[in-house]
């Protein structure tokens, strides 16, 4: 039984909060929104984020980093991509250097480019070395939540520490398996909601089968042209973290990316579909950023090229799949 932090009470939190419970785990969660806490506290549920879940009594809510983090084992973070830098330095001054930190994030910042385990590392290192991994994989919170079987990947450079973290957190419902790659791992999970995107906007425009199938394997060609450039495994793209969560996002109903794809398919701009969200599609930050990341290493990614174009100057679906179509041939 470990102490466990778990830093941000939406969906993803909230749902690894009663996984990690079932171990044994004395679990407290941060939560930004006041409200959550008499919720999570005192009802058992979190109403914004996770309905219809029953959150068992080993979890504790609270706002205050410094009570959640006190004497914590086991850190692990669950924060839209952007506003990860900012927590890491207000947990800073509460964090043990022994303590193990854990990033369940799955994105790129949009400023620095950096993945989540280098904003980790630029933000802690200063003050000491962060004993640090992260999760990815083909994950639905509703789902990890219900306690429906689930295979998640840990990936960081000790391997003493990834199977420490797949120790601890696996279960019943939850299998880790253990990967050094943390570059794939991570640009694997954030690009993914990126064609999942475009896989949506196929959807909503009802272009059928063919063309999905299209989007996602084309899809992890550019994850995997993009992962290879930045130093991380090709292997690495052909398991959970890469196309095990590609499909899930890509054609999964729970998906926020595909379903913010969907809604540009069928002719809605960006700005009214985001004004009817509660949480972040991090695939819309992310096509930024990715497209940077790739010219940065002369890459070319017309999916994500096309996605940007979709979300940020309002292309016209037919004309991104016209362009996509007339592409020049070459080999696969």
């Amino acid at each position: 039984m470990k102490r466990v932090a778990i830093i941000g009470g939406g969906g993803w939190g909230t749902a690894l909060s009663i996984a990690l419970s079932g171990r044994g785990h004395r679990i407290r969660l941060w939560v930004y929104e006041t409200e959550l806490v008499t919720a999570i506290n005192e009802e058992r549920r979190n109403p914004l984020y996770l309905s219809g879940f029953s959150i068992p009594e080993p979890v504790v809510a609270t706002n205050s980093l410094g009570s959640c983090l006190e004497a914590a084992e086991i850190v692990l973070t669950a924060l839209p991509a952007n506003c990860c830098r900012r927590i890491y330095r207000e947990m800073l001054p509460f964090l043990r250097p022994e303590a193990i930190l854990v990033s369940a994030t799955k994105g790129i910042e949009s400023a620095s480019l950096q993945r989540m385990s280098e904003v980790m590392e630029a933000v802690i290192s200063p003050c000491f070395r962060p004993r640090m991994a992260v999760i990815s994989g083909p994950t639905f919170a509703r789902e990890v939540a219900r306690g429906d079987p689930t295979a998640i990947v840990v990936a960081g450079p000790d391997s003493t520490l990834n199977r420490f973290v797949q120790t601890e957190f696996s279960g019943p419902s939850l299998r880790f398996y253990t990967n050094t790659d943390i570059i794939g791992v991570e640009l694997g999970g954030a690009v993914k909601n990126v064609i999942a995107i475009a896989a949506g906007v196929c959807a909503g425009m009802g272009l059928g089968c063919n063309a999905v199938a299209a989007v996602v394997t084309r899809g992890l060609v550019e994850m995997t042209r993009l992962v290879v450039a930045c130093g991380g495994r090709r292997e690495t793209m052909a398991g959970l973290a890469g196309m095990g969560d590609l499909v899930l996002t890509c054609h999964g109903e729970l998906s926020r990316n595909r379903r913010v794809g969907f809604q540009l398919g069928k002719g809605q701009g960006l700005a009214e579909i985001t004004a009817g969200m509660r949480t972040v599609a991090e695939g819309i930050p992310a096509t930024g950023a990715t497209l940077k990341l790739a010219a940065r290493y002369g890459l070319e990614m017309p999916i994500t090229e096309q996605v940007n174009l979709l979300l940020h100057h309002r292309k016209n679906p037919r004309d991104a799949v016209k362009d996509l179509m007339g592409r020049r041939l070459t080999e696969e």
